[in-house]
């Protein structure tokens, strides 16, 4: 568009002014000029892999750096230091489940009044659900800590091995809010449309890291004590910049109010609580795994803790696919547009298939590379060949789940993604761990964990399409945005 086209449109449609009777152009009256949700308009495809992508480089960035803070811990050569980290992770990934369902809480509602042209309410929600996630991770993390050692012994840490894991984790734990305000800020900029800067901040907190795990962990010696220290960094400069942008972009954020948050409660509770307690059953199906593969001896567990960072590297891009479907499902649900959210339900499982079948292929040919890279042996290995010659490729029907979960989070139906996910954490998890380390040992106990995901991605795909294939034929059941009262921040 030429810029005399491009002033003519300005000259029409002049943005309102801030004044004393009007300080924040966001809050104007009913009457005023909307702004169109990016996600309603154009291709669903297109909107999925941009969001996808740019979540993955973030995303992968973060799981890449915690990758390489393994790999210089197991250059110590203590594989007890490695087993700690494995301890430690399992434990404070309960707190970073509790921060991710605040996250998609707050995106699905900001989504959805954005996608009905409420950009008011939009700021007063993401407001109140920073607020909320503030107050709720901060009490969470103050009530665990003194529990730190007994939860570690609990999933099997022993002697050295849980004094290090304990260092770890109360070093971490305390800047849990801090974590939780960072992800739901990459959330809230991928509901205004802003994938580049949600992938920015999520690429603060990797580039902290990478810069000072290697500094603090071998160049200092201060070993498993420098990768927490460096953690918590990390945390602080992806809340510096992801909040600035939140606030001085795109002005997405309202000053929080007492009145604000208490309207807001009840339905970031009713999307939040069954998305915490569908994050929770991960760290809970990874900790009994952990458990589980402890009676085999540290280097089972390095084994196991190898595969879990692996996992993250290699299949980020289903992560980062699951946190891409909510905002383009929540705009278009929002604004009604039922064929569109069908669309994207149906581009996201077909991306989510074809990205599993190349990175099972590539994880197959570099699985001895691997091996060797983290200086593994005997059943540490087995475990790791295991894992990229055999059970990469059931992350198809995990990548279903993850995508499906989305789904329900974004059109009202966020307990089934807690049932889903419990089941999978449960049944889909002690029976098969349990039949397949009678049967291999720590191997079984592997193949199991990863088998007996599989038919739980298959029912979350068939519940997700038949949902979406109601939609449109049956009363909304949730008032749209523009029939809330907003209270002015």
């Amino acid at each position: 568009m030429r810029a005399g086209a491009i002033r003519a449109i300005w000259n029409r449609n002049p943005p309102p002014a801030r004044s004393a009777a009007n300080p924040d152009p966001c809050m104007t009256s009913p009457a005023a000029p909307r702004e169109k949700a990016r996600y309603t308009t154009g291709s669903t495809m297109r909107h999925v892999l941009v969001l996808a992508s740019t979540s993955a480089i973030g995303l992968v960035a973060i799981f890449l750096v915690d990758f390489l803070n393994l790999f210089y811990i197991s250059l110590l050569d203590d594989p007890s230091l490695t087993a700690a980290i494995g301890y430690a992770s399992a434990l404070v990934f309960f707190f970073v489940s509790l921060s991710v369902g605040m996250m998609i809480a707050a995106t699905a509602l900001v989504s959805r009044a954005l996608g009905a042209e409420d950009r008011a309410h939009a700021r007063e929600v993401a407001a109140s659900a920073l607020a909320w996630l503030t107050i709720v991770t901060g009490v969470a993390t103050l009530l665990c800590l003194p529990f730190v050692r007994p939860m570690l012994a609990l999933i099997g840490a022993t002697g050295a091995t849980l004094d290090t894991a304990a260092v770890f984790t109360f070093i971490v734990l305390p800047t849990t809010p801090l974590l939780g305000l960072g992800m739901c800020a990459t959330g809230l900029l991928r509901a205004v449309g802003d994938a580049r800067r949600a992938m920015m901040t999520t690429l603060w907190f990797g580039g902290i890291i990478l810069v000072l795990d290697p500094l603090f962990i071998l160049g200092l010696g201060l070993g498993v004590p420098g990768a927490a220290v460096a953690t918590a960094i990390a945390r602080i400069g992806m809340v510096a910049y992801g909040l600035s942008v939140l606030i001085r972009r795109h002005d997405l954020v309202a000053r929080p109010t007492w009145a604000a948050m208490r309207r807001d409660f009840r339905p970031l509770a009713a999307i939040g609580v069954p998305a915490i307690l569908t994050n929770i059953a991960t760290p809970v199906g990874n900790a009994y795994m952990t458990a589980a593969i402890a009676p085999y001896g540290d280097a089972a567990v390095a084994g196991w803790t190898i595969v879990s960072r692996l996992v993250p590297v290699a299949f980020g891009g289903l992560f980062a696919l699951s946190g891409a479907v909510g905002p383009v499902v929540g705009q278009n649900f929002g604004a009604h547009l039922h064929d569109r959210v069908r669309k994207a339900l149906g581009d996201s499982l077909t991306i989510s298939t074809l990205y599993v079948v190349a990175v099972s292929a590539i994880l197959l040919l570099a699985q001895h590379g691997i091996v060797a890279a983290f200086g593994a042996t005997g059943e540490a290995a087995d475990l790791v060949l295991v894992f990229c010659r055999y059970l990469a490729i059931t992350f198809i029907f995990a990548g279903g789940l993850y995508v499906s979960n989305a789904a329900f989070n974004n059109l009202n139906y966020p307990a089934l993604s807690t049932l889903l996910n419990w089941g999978r954490a449960t049944l889909g998890t002690v029976p098969f761990v349990l039949a397949g380390a009678a049967i291999a040992g720590s191997t079984g106990a592997l193949a199991g964990f990863f088998i007996g995901g599989i038919p739980f991605g298959i029912i979350a795909m068939v519940f997700a399409y038949r949902i979406v294939s109601r939609l449109g034929r049956e009363p909304l059941t949730v008032a749209p945005a523009t029939a809330r009262t907003s209270v002015k921040a």
